[in-house]
């Protein structure tokens, strides 16, 4: 029995003890943090918000390439091309037709009133002139290629959207929104966070204080135990006395291995919602707490309107939807941009094509069957289906937070009512010990007594847990999980130890 005794108090002292521990890997060194340290090191290393931030930043960039449909897109494109066959343009049909003027003029045509020429010499002159000219246009090539079956060409090019219908800007407000929202999906996480930190945190808060109780308990027995071994030695009680208390003492060590597993458990749930490596052992500062009285239930109902992460994002959605609307019925109008493309570099393009170009383009979508028409219903549809949600939704954080503030009197009552309790069963037991030593009653009544302590002990520290667990998701519903901390600290606030 003194082993197990022994083995049980040792692992009691690393739950409730700062200690340092060596392992295989290094020392392990316990640290007292509060709740507000403790969230603080949640928040740190919490990879759901690692990765909130990470979707921050990917709505920051696509809200910058947004703002970059306002300016224009300019590039370099490059193509290389080769033709079934070259593009020439036959002018035969021209030569055929003035060749004959040509030779009649050159051969027959008399020509005068060349000033200081006779009528003869001038028109011998102009003669030799025209079958020089005839000779010239007989010789040339009136078939020419005005583009080689093979080309290659280097452009940059530039396009400006000047009207869209509106695209461009709904397009930055649907960015600006979506930025908002991961605002307040980190909010939610956020205060989803808290209240999981403040479930496990004064989960262990209560755990360690269980394992306090049923190590107390489990040393008034063993005392008591020996009393009873004096006194049935001296023939002062009988043996089924003593065999009473073996079984129950046999029972308080069971119960006490017990809470020791369980805290061991939440605090291995602790360290995992706080991130920390293995080599680092915490332990709460802080202890669990009450309030006499807070705030009306209106009170936290009207938080919840405006800063409930959850309504805020469903007021986003309606945003987004109202935009994509606005979207749809922009599809109606034409798009109109600026264009131009400059010839950097080509390899045998026709020298007919120009060296750069600009001009303005027009795009617009006249029919469509009703492929538009329904899509603009859809998103209008889409818009009253967010708007009913959202009513919906208002109503479920009003039902939770009058669930939830229900909760909190009943605890709050429960608390009162097991102070008074615990006062009655510490009295009762200080009698029952007393009439013992005294043989004047018997070790089952005190056994009794010190058990309906510990119930009554163990009940008022859940309803403790039980209460902070409550309050916390009551601020986490209204929107206002960050004040959870300030709670604690109030001036009408009762601790485990009052």
């Amino acid at each position: 029995m003194k082993s197990k005794i022994n083995c049980l108090l040792f692992f009691l002292a690393l739950i409730t003890g700062p200690v340092t521990t060596l392992v295989a890997s290094g020392p392990v060194v316990a640290r007292k943090l509060s709740f507000e340290q403790a969230l603080e090191v949640t928040y740190q290393n919490s990879h759901v918000l690692k990765q909130v931030n990470y979707l921050q930043k990917q709505k920051d960039q696509e809200r910058l390439a947004a703002k970059g449909l306002y300016f224009p897109t300019i590039g370099i494109t490059a193509s290389a091309i080769i033709m079934s066959d070259p593009i020439t343009l036959d002018l035969n049909p021209v030569k055929d037709a003035i060749t004959p003027l040509y030779k009649t003029l050159g051969s027959y045509g008399k020509f005068g009133d060349v000033p200081g020429l006779p009528d003869d010499v001038a028109t011998q002159v102009i003669r030799q002139k025209l079958n020089a000219g005839l000779t010239e246009i007989q010789n040339q090539d009136w078939n020419q290629v005005i583009q080689k079956q093979q080309f290659a060409v280097v452009a940059a090019n530039l396009q400006w959207p000047v009207f869209t219908g509106g695209k461009i800007l709904i397009a930055n407000r649907s960015a600006e929104i979506q930025k908002k929202d991961v605002s307040d999906v980190s909010r939610q996480k956020e205060g989803e966070l808290m209240s999981e930190l403040a479930e496990r945190y004064y989960g262990l808060c209560l755990a360690t204080a269980v394992v306090q109780v049923r190590t107390d308990v489990f040393s008034g027995l063993q005392q008591h135990l020996r009393d009873a071994q004096k006194l049935e030695q001296q023939g002062m009680i009988s043996n089924a006395d003593l065999l009473h208390a073996k079984v129950f003492n046999a029972q308080a060590g069971r119960e006490l291995s017990k809470a020791l597993q369980n805290s061991d458990i939440v605090y291995q749930a602790l360290s995992n919602t706080m991130a920390i490596a293995d080599s680092s052992k915490i332990e709460p500062s802080s202890g669990l707490f009450y309030l006499d009285s807070i705030e009306p239930e209106t009170y936290f109902v009207n938080l919840s309107l405006s800063k409930n992460p959850l309504l805020r994002q469903i007021e986003t959605k309606k945003q987004l939807s109202v935009q994509k609307y606005r979207a749809e019925k922009a599809e109606f109008f034409p798009t109109i941009a600026l264009q131009g493309t400059y010839d950097i570099v080509n390899k045998d393009l026709s020298t007919y094509i120009p060296d750069w170009e600009v001009g303005i383009g027009l795009k617009w979508t006249i029919f469509d069957g009703v492929a538009r028409l329904g899509k603009v219903k859809a998103a209008s549809m889409q818009t009253k289906q967010v708007e009913e949600f959202g009513i919906k939704a208002r109503g479920d954080v009003a039902t939770m937070i009058n669930k939830l503030y229900h909760e909190l009197n009943m605890y709050r009552e429960q608390l009162t009512e097991l102070e008074m309790a615990r006062q009655y069963a510490e009295e009762y037991l200080r009698a029952r010990e007393k009439e013992f030593h005294e043989d004047m009653t018997n070790s089952s009544q005190v056994i009794d007594a010190k058990l309906a302590l510990a119930q009554v002990m163990t009940e008022r520290l859940q309803a403790m847990y039980n209460y902070d667990l409550t309050l916390a998701r009551l601020l986490e519903y209204s929107g206002v999980p960050g004040d959870f901390p300030s709670y604690s600290k109030r001036t009408c606030t009762k601790s485990e130890s009052n």
